[in-house]
């Protein structure tokens, strides 16, 4: 079992994914309405100034917004990719079980049976002071 989160329980993960999709969508949005909004004007030849130099202004708005949307989108699948190659590290509860401690005769204690371990016992160290 890894000692992190999988990718998938990880929220900064999804808040990436839904921000990217939903820059994506906004972007491509205001570049549709407005383009439209500016061809429809220029062929009824309705179109007033701010209709065509405010449109162009916004279009080019949705479509950094769009951009910007799509780099996200490629950032959370590089994480996901470079995730899948990153080997699960073992836990502290697997590592000690998969290497028992051996004591001084060169054999594992039996089940049940106390650990050797070297140091002072938490009864024998000296107690921590504030200052």
């Amino acid at each position: 079992m890894s000692a992190r989160p999988r990718l998938v329980r990880s929220i900064p993960f999804w808040f990436l994914v839904a921000g990217s999709l939903a820059a994506v969508a906004v972007g491509g949005w205001l570049v549709l309405e407005k383009l439209t909004t500016m061809i429809v004007g220029l062929d009824a030849n309705s179109a007033t100034a701010a209709d065509v130099y405010g449109g162009q202004s916004w279009i080019v708005v949705g479509a950094a917004l769009a951009v910007a949307g799509l780099v996200g989108l490629v950032t959370v699948l590089a994480l996901a990719v470079l995730r899948s190659f990153v080997p699960a590290t073992a836990t502290a509860a697997d590592a000690e079980a998969a290497d028992p401690i051996v004591d001084a005769s060169g054999d594992a204690p039996a089940e049940g049976e106390p650990r050797a371990v070297d140091g002072p016992a938490e009864s024998e160290a000296e107690p921590v002071t504030a200052r």
